[in-house]
């Protein structure tokens, strides 16, 4: 295929729905735009506003046809999700929030029929955030659902049936701590068959495949040329690792920021892997397993900074430096200390203070996942984290390799772009120089030791 000159990339993210057209030799962003993903709360079930995404997408696609043309469109989505369509190809139920406590209601009955970590990769996670903890639930809350049910896709795929009227699942997707997938054999798991969706779940297929073309009528609606190549799609995270995954040796590990945290450690050594700690394995978008750690850092800035936007002064940094901490974790239930309720050590005085200890927390959480997965060489921070100065001189000075911050203003859109032609090079990311590297390190030190402590 010619790599295409513009491509809209579709990114829906837990707390925002985005979509962005990307030069294709450049990998520049040229647009964004970008709408809440606010959760609806009406029955059956607390659910995503699809409708409302489809007029956001349409109207976005329509407005970068008209200014600058699309010449292929891919999707990129968080993960954890999975529609389900009836018969006819409509919603057979909405789709559920993943943060939704349901499925802890039915846990024991699931924990009955889930696979083992070692099938998997898989951690037990709490609400839905196991898609199949969420289906069997689903199916428990609904009894003629699972009858309705005709078709499982993915969420990117969902996307790209809108767009082409093909159905697919894609392997990273299901690979994201769904307990649906084998990732060590490439094969569905035993879930699939007791849940009895052996002949529901769409075809796993590879992100980088084209899904289909541009239906007539999408194309008749934004402008685009009918039949323009749609990829399979894939998980936002596996986005973010795509282009490294590509471009450089082993070893090296990529952070991927937003709502989640996701550490992903390529060619790294790690150890026995702690389920228990919200370790993973994750599927590259090549089907590959990649051992991964995460937390709600971005949930979790958004908690702790209580609004807050302030830039911290020389006086806070020395007044935070002599024992101001942000304790894990403020979204208990995940991450690698969910058993623990946290905060800060005292109050802060300042909201500089406030802001320099939610960076560097989100820091050493960080490191703590790399730690966890045995990560190796170099570091690359990905999405809104990569501009936060102080998370990366914490950062950098706990990884003896380097930490680079990447320039894109979303990682998953580069990633997602390149699915279409992956001899495309993303900009590497900017080094980032440690200052004061043994005052930081003191601190963390102290950080880990208040945990012990505790």
């Amino acid at each position: 295929m010619t790599r295409p000159r513009r491509i809209a990339v579709i990114d829906i993210g837990k707390t925002n729905a985005k979509l962005a057209l990307v030069d294709g030799e450049t990998l520049a962003e040229i647009s964004v735009r970008t709408r809440p993903n606010a959760v609806v709360h009406a029955p059956p079930w607390p659910q995503f506003d699809l409708e409302g995404h489809w007029t956001f997408l349409l109207d976005g696609l329509a407005t970068m046809q008209a200014e600058h043309g699309i010449d292929a469109v891919s999707v990129t989505t968080h993960g954890a999700s999975a529609v389900l369509l009836d018969a006819d190809g409509a919603l057979a139920a909405p789709m559920l929030d993943y943060e939704h406590d349901g499925p802890d209601s039915v846990a024991s009955a699931y924990d009955a029929i889930r696979p083992d970590f070692a099938e998997t990769g898989s951690p037990r996670l709490s609400m839905g955030l196991n898609l199949g903890a969420q289906l069997h639930w689903m199916f428990q809350a609904d009894p003629g659902l699972r009858d309705r049910v005709a078709h499982v896709l993915t969420y990117p795929q969902y996307w790209g049936y809108r767009l082409t009227g093909e159905m697919a699942c894609d392997v990273s997707s299901l690979g994201c701590h769904t307990d649906l997938w084998n990732p060590w054999d490439g094969v569905p798991s035993s879930l699939v068959a007791r849940l009895g969706l052996s002949d529901k779940l769409a075809p796993p297929r590879k992100p980088s495949e084209v899904l289909g073309g541009l239906a007539d009528e999408i194309a008749a609606r934004t402008g685009i040329a009918a039949g323009t190549p749609v990829a399979v799609g894939i998980h936002d995270s596996n986005a973010s690792l795509f282009p490294h995954l590509v471009g450089r040796a082993a070893p090296f590990s990529v952070v991927s920021t937003g709502t989640w945290v996701i550490a992903m450690a390529v060619g790294g050594a790690p150890g026995a892997m702690e389920a228990a700690r919200d370790t993973l394995v994750n599927v590259d978008a090549r089907g590959g397993p990649v051992p991964s750690a995460r937390f709600m850092g971005g949930r979790e800035y958004e908690i702790a900074r209580e609004g807050c936007a302030a830039t911290p002064t020389a006086d806070d940094r020395a007044a935070v430096l002599r024992g101001l901490f942000l304790l894990p974790s403020l979204e208990p239930g995940s991450g690698p200390f969910p058993e623990r309720t946290g905060g800060f050590s005292d109050p802060p005085a300042t909201d500089g203070q406030r802001m320099l200890a939610i960076s560097w927390y989100l820091a050493l959480m960080t490191d703590t996942c790399l730690e966890l997965v045995g990560a190796a060489g170099p570091t690359v921070v990905e999405g809104p984290f990569a501009r936060n100065a102080d998370y990366l001189q914490m950062l950098a000075a706990l990884r003896p390799d380097g930490v680079e911050a990447s320039g894109s203003a979303t990682g998953t859109a580069t990633g997602a772009a390149m699915l279409f032609d992956d001899s495309a090079r993303a900009a590497d990311g900017a080094p980032v120089p440690v200052e004061d590297a043994e005052a930081l390190r003191a601190y963390a030190d102290a950080w880990r030791a208040r945990l012990a402590a505790d």
